[in-house]
């Protein structure tokens, strides 16, 4: 009983001397970063709090035709299923810093020999000392194990609590990192279907201008017949036939290579690609709202993303802090140990147990764990910008894409009046170069600019529809 209480004063003496040295060292102050960012108040001044991004993917891309593509590509896609296997590794990553603040038992079995040297303390006795009754300890000792040993580290300073938190804060980044590919998969499936619609519009603009330029060629080569033109005006409306035929098949291949993008966002092989058939009159998008710029840090995926990101950081530098201070681990085992199989198991002379506490604090290795901390805080400051990068890229996104809808509006209208003064025209022209009163270039050259109005209407229409994909996408619609 006094070699047990001395045991314990020494343990806590030796407890206490460690506890003073480790307090006499001094601990790096703990700074977290703060992620407020003043945001303006509205967009443009605009007091309508209606947002956009509130509407479901169904309810914004209102076409059947895109709406089962969209379905396909977040079934299929490749990038998305990536994003999940990521999601899976991150959670198997917040069990294991789990199981950290748990205590660890392992099953043991160790069969072993030992021989000790006769000029040593365990040597010297063995040789006089009875293993049994009447027999000395054997020279060579087997010894056999069988039993649990556990060890586990008391969390006093929330080391591993810290690191779990941090573990289960990048799983919820991992989680909108799934959903921001998710929102850029559909915008990306969307901007190519609304792109292959208009480029389908074209090749029908083309095909309207090839028969109009074959008729213009026969006129020529009758008036040519009559000497009202000569062999020049012939070869000049050919070569423009040709330069539009020529234009067709450049069309043609683009529409292969919007199909061939389409179906690699699907996750599957060529194939043609099923869509409404009249550009211009499939249904509009709908009225787009931003709301207020502060929705958008509930709404996209990347703010979110770099808000968890921001999160673990932050835990991360505890933890590393709380490495500055003693751990306190027990240790013990419990089992059953002869020199003998068949004693193995002879109950209670075989029980052999232990139980050992222990205080460890850093001493020599302090410059580890000083860069181990400053690591964490240059990562956390890292994450801090990176954060408040993104919610400004953000708002300016959204009042970018809001600005260009605005304008391409004014676009469009004067782009479809243009196109009406100068399909006007070609009837015109074609007349007057029939009775004689208007030369072959003054033909060609309505001819060219009635199909560049053309074409400029369609890829303003498209750009309408580009600008709101992306609006919807800045918003953070899309991800649900």
């Amino acid at each position: 009983m006094i070699r047990f209480h001395f045991r314990l004063k020494l343990f806590v003496t030796m407890a206490l001397m460690m506890w003073l040295l480790a307090s006499g060292c001094r601990v790096p102050a703990l700074t977290q970063a703060d992620e407020k960012l003043p945001m303006p108040s509205a967009y443009d001044n605009s007091a309508d709090t209606s947002n956009s991004a509130d509407l479901g993917r169904k309810l914004f891309y209102a076409s059947p035709h895109l709406d089962a593509l969209l379905d396909t590509v977040l079934k299929n896609n490749y990038d998305l299923k990536i994003a999940m296997q990521r999601i899976q590794a991150a959670q198997a990553t917040v069990l294991q810093s789990r199981g950290m603040l748990l205590p660890q038992v392992n099953a043991t079995g160790s069969p072993s020999l030992r021989k000790f040297g006769l000029y040593t303390m365990d040597g010297a006795g063995n040789i006089v000392t009875d293993i049994e009754p009447g027999k000395l300890v054997p020279e060579n000792l087997p010894d056999y194990y069988l039993g649990i040993q556990t060890s586990w580290e008391i969390d006093v300073w929330g080391k591993l609590k810290n690191r779990k938190k941090a573990a289960v804060a990048r799983v919820l980044a991992t989680t909108e990192g799934k959903n921001l590919v998710q929102t850029t998969l559909i915008a990306e499936t969307a901007a190519a279907y609304y792109e292959l619609m208009a480029e389908d519009q074209v090749l029908r603009v083309l095909d309207e201008t090839i028969l109009l330029q074959e008729q213009a060629v026969q006129t020529a080569r009758i008036q040519k017949e009559a000497a009202q033109v000569n062999e020049l005006a012939v070869q000049q409306f050919e070569a423009e036939l040709l330069s539009v035929k020529s234009r067709r098949i450049e069309v043609l291949q683009q529409i292969v290579a919007l199909e061939n993008r389409i179906n690699f966002l699907a996750g599957r092989f060529p194939q043609q690609v099923d869509r409404d058939t009249s550009f211009f009159a499939s249904q509009s998008l709908p009225l787009m709202k931003a709301g207020i710029p502060g929705a958008l840090l509930g709404n996209r995926p990347d703010i979110r993303q770099a808000e968890w990101e921001l999160a673990a950081t932050k835990a991360d530098l505890r933890a590393a802090r709380a490495a500055f201070y003693p751990a306190f681990t027990i240790s013990g085992g419990f089992g059953m140990q002869a020199y003998r199989t068949a004693l193995l198991f002879a109950f209670p002379e075989s029980i052999a147990y232990s139980l050992i506490g222990g205080l460890t604090g850093p001493i020599l290795n302090r410059r580890s764990i000083n860069a181990e901390f400053s690591r964490s805080s240059a990562l956390q400051q890292e994450a801090l910008l990176n954060y408040q990068k993104t919610v400004t890229r953000g708002f300016l996104e959204v009042d970018q894409e809001m600005k260009r809808i605005r304008h391409l509006d004014q676009i469009y209208v004067l782009k479809s009046r243009e196109k009406e003064v100068l399909s006007g025209s070609i009837a015109v022209s074609a007349e007057l170069f029939r009775t004689g009163r208007a030369n072959y270039l003054e033909v060609l050259i309505t001819r060219q600019n009635a199909l560049r109005s053309n074409i400029e209407l369609i890829n303003t229409r498209r750009n309408q529809y580009f600008s709101a994909i992306n609006l919807y996408k800045a918003l953070g619609g899309g991800w649900e």
